[in-house]
């Protein structure tokens, strides 16, 4: 049976992730990198597909567990007849291999403890060869190899394709496995000094974590978030992918399953913002770097997502072999959607220039010319149909939050040259535009009837992302057609609880597919936020505690929550939730953030 997705807490080393159940099993990692095939796929399928559990023998569900403060270290427990036993998970940050270290500990009396190795490469599909090594076990399939090693070396032996060990340990007494990953053909990496990666991980995570300077309620909560960005960071190249995990589902057993081990361009302003405001100037420069790699080249070739690195081709297939997180099919691996036309990315792009040059951020030369060239074709195309935000497989449509996005664009275009008049542009080109695109969108996407702004032109559907109208600037945030809004996108798309949903999945769906998804984090916080800004702040901070409780027991939040089983849908942990937190929190409580607007 499958742990519900709230019950796994996240290790990391920058490069890529796994996830831990509170059973003690792995049951996610992907080797070398976020995006690679997994040797732990059992989240998606059963055991056989790939997991390592380390428990006291015929123990089920931890006692207790938490991250060691303001780290990325886990300490699990189980409390026995026995005794008590803690097993410490942990990814070092790597010099050449990636290393997953577990190091099982005695607390009280003495316990025996079960290890089962199960290693499946690509994404359980391929079973390895498994030999003895220089005292180590070595298993290998194709380009893939991984070491197991044990300090001290305790009895294991080989079954059902899988490896096996069991120990006992004393109060007091540690038995340390390191598995280490490299390329097959490379010779195994230098062995790692367990006790001083450790140590310098605890050391590394918390003088990290003690620059957040946020200082309000909930300080927690948000260094937790922070270190979770951090934690999706691959650190190469400075890109933040939107989750460790591809096909979690947003409704159990349906089809809304897609991979996120990508880095999307929506996120670019607001996770810029939330690492400046943070304190996190370093970070913020490396994803606005990266964001410059990733866009460079034809402006009409501009993607909605990119690779890690900034790689453009990441076809979508099916791995038809796994039966999917409790039986959610298909299991996706890659993204068509990276082919969509979104032409809400070209302001999202254009403000994170903005935000990072306004910020005091050190410029770079190539980037105002980009800037004028994504402005450029934006000029010809922005009264086109699209997929829109949320990258609907239904027909295009003329999206309202796509056309606020182009006023972005124009808006701090024209800005930039107001602050800057050295650069080179005429701001009364991009004012015309800007007043242009503001006056389609207020006579084409309101409905003077209801009040609100709606999803597209035309349409009575509504979006939540129409809450980031006052937030970006479009419209004062006491403006009535905002408050309209606002209330309108809290009798349609809320809960009971005040949580929202992205858009309704009721009757035709403009996203053309079946079945319904829970209530959207990232946008409920974004809902907190327009209350605040447009005076209703004890209502904002009410929501802002409700959403803080669907945190699970080490403050991780996945990308959506079913108010009515109570449990989390979808990716995780997602970083666009986290940065909602992280950005409400400041807003209600700590210093003005640093979005535009």
């Amino acid at each position: 049976m499958q742990r519900p997705i709230e019950d796994y807490a996240l290790i990391g080393d920058h490069q890529t992730a796994a996830l831990v159940a509170r059973t003690g099993s792995i049951d996610w990692l992907c080797l070398p990198r976020f995006d690679s095939a997994a040797c732990f796929a059992a989240l998606l399928g059963e055991d056989e597909h790939g997991h390592w559990r380390i428990a006291p023998q015929g123990a089920d569900l931890c006692a207790r567990r938490a991250y060691r403060p303001d780290s990325l270290v886990l300490d699990t427990e189980w409390d026995t007849p026995d005794g008590t036993v803690r097993v410490t998970d942990f990814m070092p940050q790597r010099d050449r291999a990636p290393d997953l270290v577990r190091v099982v500990e005695g607390v009280e009396g003495e316990v025996t403890v079960r290890s089962t190795l199960r290693l499946r490469f690509d994404y359980g599909s391929v079973v390895p060869w498994m030999r003895r090594s220089d005292g180590h076990r070595v298993a290998v399939a194709g380009p893939d190899a991984v070491w197991l090693r044990t300090e001290p070396d305790v009895r294991a032996w080989g079954r059902a394709d899988a490896t096996h060990a069991e120990f006992t340990v004393r109060a007091g007494e540690r038995v340390t496995f390191v598995l280490t990953w490299h390329p097959s053909h490379e010779p195994r990496p230098p062995l790692i000094d367990v006790e001083r990666a450790l140590r310098e991980s605890v050391d590394d995570w918390r003088a990290w974590a003690a620059r957040c300077r946020y200082e309000g309620p909930h300080r927690d909560a948000v260094v937790r978030s922070l270190i979770t960005l951090k934690a999706l960071t691959y650190a190469p190249t400075g890109g933040i992918v939107a989750a460790p995990t591809t096909s979690l589902p947003e409704e159990l057993g349906g089809v809304r399953n897609w991979d996120y081990r990508y880095c999307w361009l929506r996120d670019s302003t607001l996770t810029l913002a939330a690492l400046l405001t943070a304190g996190y100037r370093e970070e913020a420069e490396a994803w606005r770097d990266w964001l410059l790699r990733a866009v460079a080249g034809d402006p009409a070739d501009l993607q909605i997502m990119y690779g890690l690195g900034g790689e453009r081709r990441l076809p979508e297939a099916d791995a038809a072999w796994l039966p999917g997180y409790a039986g959610s099919a298909p299991v996706r691996l890659g993204n068509a959607a990276v082919c969509q036309r979104q032409l809400d990315v070209y302001g999202e792009v254009v403000d994170s220039l903005w935000l990072a040059r306004h910020s005091g951020m050190a410029t770079r030369p190539h980037a105002w010319r980009i800037q004028l060239a994504l402005m450029e074709f934006l000029r010809q195309v922005w009264r086109e149909p699209d997929e829109g935000l949320w990258e609907v497989r239904g027909p295009r449509r003329q999206f309202v939050h796509s056309k606020v996005m182009a006023w972005v664009a124009a808006d701090r275009t024209v800005r930039a040259l107001e602050d800057r008049p050295d650069l080179e542009g005429d701001p009364d080109r991009w004012r015309r535009l800007r007043d242009e695109i503001h006056a389609e969108v207020c006579a084409r996407g309101y409905d003077a009837d209801r009040g609100t702004f709606t999803q597209s032109y035309g349409s009575r559907e509504l979006d939540a992302a129409l809450l980031l109208i006052p937030r970006v600037g479009f419209l004062p945030p006491d403006d009535p057609r905002v408050l309209g809004t606002i209330d309108a996108v809290r009798e349609d798309l809320g809960t009971r609880e005040g949580f929202v949903r992205r858009y309704s999945t009721d009757g035709i769906t403009v996203d053309g597919l079946p079945g319904h998804e829970g209530v959207f984090l990232a946008c409920s916080f974004w809902l907190a936020d327009a209350l605040h800004l447009s005076g209703r702040t004890k209502e904002a901070r009410a929501l802002f505690e409700r959403l803080l409780e669907l945190g699970n027991d080490v403050g991780l939040l996945a990308e959506e929550y079913d108010a009515a089983e109570r449990r989390q849908l979808g990716n995780f942990p997602q970083a666009f939730s986290h940065v909602g937190l992280v950005t409400t929190a400041f807003s209600l409580f700590g210093p003005a953030p640093g979005t535009a607007g």
